[in-house]
C-alpha cells in the first residue's frame, strides 16, 4: 500500500478537533444549567438512551472521517492484473539428447507439440517469440502475434549438437530488449537486482531443456542478467531418467549432426551422448528460476509437458502494479458516516412514545420555573376572591 498524496494524512486531525469541540460543548452546558425546583419531572419527560446507544453512533461517525481521511490522501494498492503488453519468449532445446525416444516418439516431437497447443491456447494479444539452442542460441521468431509463423517455425526445428541454456537465456533477453525500452541489451551495465518482487517487467522468458549446459555462458550468470532488468524465467526440465535410443527423423536432423543406422520412420537416428548429458540439470534450472522469480518444473512425458505450458500464462501474463483505490475509501467512509448518522436520528425516534391518532395530545409536562435573582418564590396556593 502507497500514498500519492501523504499530506492528505493531515485531515486526519478532524477526529481529535471534533472530540475537543463535543467535550467543550458538553463542559458549556454544565456551566449553564439552571437549578429547578423538580428534578424528578424533568427525568420523567425526557426519556433516556442507554450509554452504547450514545456512542455508537459517534465512534461510526469518526470511523467514517478517519476513513475518509485516508482515502484523501490517493492511496494505491498493489494487485495482480492481466498484461496486454506481455510477450514470452520460449527458448527450446535442440541438443541432440532431444531425439531420446523415453518420451514416444521422441523428446522433440512430443516438445514439438506442446509447444504448438501452447502457441495455439495463448490469447491473441499476446506475443510469443520462439529460440532454439544447441551449441549456440538462435531467435528463430521475433515476438509476435502471429500465430501461422510460430507455428512453421516450431515445425521446422532441428536437433543440433551441444546445450547452450546460459547463452539462450541471453539471446532471449535481447529478443525482448529490441521492442522494450525498460529492458537494455546484454552487455549493458544495469543495477544489481533489488529483490523487489512486485516490479517485474511483463515480458518473461520460458526455457525448455532436456539436459544440462555443455557450452557457453554459465546459465546461473546469465539468469543473473535477467534479474538485473526485472525479467522473470521460467525453466522446464523434460525427459525421465530412463535410457532409451536417441532416433530422430530426417526432417529433424540438421546437416551438422552425425548420425547412423536406421531411425524412426526411416533413415536416420543413433546420436550418442548417454548418461548425465541426456537428463535435465534440476538444480541449476531451479536455482535460475528462483534468481529471477520464476519456477522451475519438471515434466516427464507429454502430456506433463503441455500441462505445465497451458499452465504457465495464469502466471506470467499477470503483472503487479499499483491501482488507486481511494473510491473504495470514499465510500467505505460515507457508508459508516451516513450509518453513524442514521442510527443517531433512528434512535432519538425511537426513544419518543408514540401517540394514536384521534387520542388527545399529551399534556407537556409541568416544569417549575426557577426563581430569578432578587425575586421572591411565587406562592405555592391559590387565592380566591369573593364577589
Amino acid at each position: 500500500m502507497s500514498l500519492t498524496w501523504p499530506w492528505a494524512l493531515a485531515a486526519l486531525l478532524a477526529f481529535p478537533l471534533l472530540l475537543g469541540y463535543r467535550w467543550w460543548l458538553r463542559r458549556r452546558r454544565r456551566r449553564e444549567t439552571v437549578r429547578v425546583s423538580s428534578v424528578t419531572l424533568i427525568r420523567a419527560a425526557l426519556p433516556g438512551r442507554s450509554l452504547w446507544r450514545r456512542r455508537i453512533p459517534i465512534w461510526l461517525f469518526a470511523a467514517g472521517l478517519v476513513v475518509l481521511a485516508g482515502g484523501a490522501a490517493r492511496p494505491q494498492a498493489s494487485v495482480p492484473v492481466p498484461s496486454n503488453s506481455a510477450s514470452i519468449l520460449l527458448a527450446i532445446d535442440v541438443s541432440a539428447s532431444m531425439c531420446s525416444t523415453d518420451v514416444p516418439p521422441n523428446r522433440l516431437t512430443a516438445a514439438q507439440e506442446a509447444a504448438r497447443t501452447f502457441v495455439k491456447e495463448l490469447d491473441d494479444g499476446t506475443r510469443i517469440g520462439l529460440v532454439t539452442f544447441s551449441a549456440i542460441a538462435g531467435l528463430l521468431v521475433e515476438p509476435t502475434t502471429d500465430k501461422d509463423v510460430l507455428l512453421a517455425a516450431i515445425d521446422d526445428i532441428k536437433t543440433s549438437r551441444g546445450t547452450a541454456i546460459g547463452q539462450a537465456i541471453l539471446t532471449s533477453v535481447d529478443a525482448i530488449s529490441e521492442f522494450n525500452p525498460d529492458v537494455p541489451p546484454t552487455g549493458v551495465e544495469v543495477p544489481p537486482p533489488t529483490g523487489d518482487r512486485d516490479e517485474y517487467e511483463p515480458d518473461t522468458i520460458v526455457v525448455l531443456t532436456d539436459g544440462r549446459n555443455t557450452q557457453g555462458v554459465d546459465p546461473v550468470t546469465a539468469a543473473g542478467e535477467a534479474a538485473a532488468r526485472k525479467l522473470r524465467v521460467y525453466t522446464i526440465g523434460f525427459g525421465s531418467t530412463q535410457p532409451a535410443p536417441s532416433v530422430c527423423t530426417r526432417e529433424q536432423i540438421s546437416g551438422d549432426a552425425a548420425f547412423r543406422g536406421d531411425g524412426m520412420g526411416g533413415p536416420f537416428g543413433g546420436f550418442g551422448g548417454r548418461g548425465r548429458y541426456m537428463q535435465a540439470d534440476e538444480g541449476t534450472l531451479t536455482e535460475v528460476a528462483d534468481l529471477t522469480g520464476g519456477e522451475y518444473f519438471k515434466a516427464e512425458d507429454a502430456d506433463a509437458l503441455t500441462e505445465v505450458l497451458l499452465d504457465l500464462p495464469d502466471s506470467i501474463t499477470l503483472q503487479r502494479e499499483d491501482v488507486e483505490v481511494t473510491a473504495w475509501f470514499a465510500l467505505a467512509g460515507a457508508l459508516l458516516v451516513l450509518a453513524g448518522l442514521g442510527l443517531a436520528q433512528w434512535w432519538q425516534r425511537a426513544v419518543v412514545p408514540p401517540v394514536a391518532v384521534g387520542d388527545p395530545a399529551p399534556e407537556p409536562p409541568v416544569v417549575a420555573e426557577a426563581a430569578a435573582p432578587g425575586r421572591p418564590d411565587p406562592p405555592d396556593h391559590t387565592v380566591w376572591k369573593r364577589g
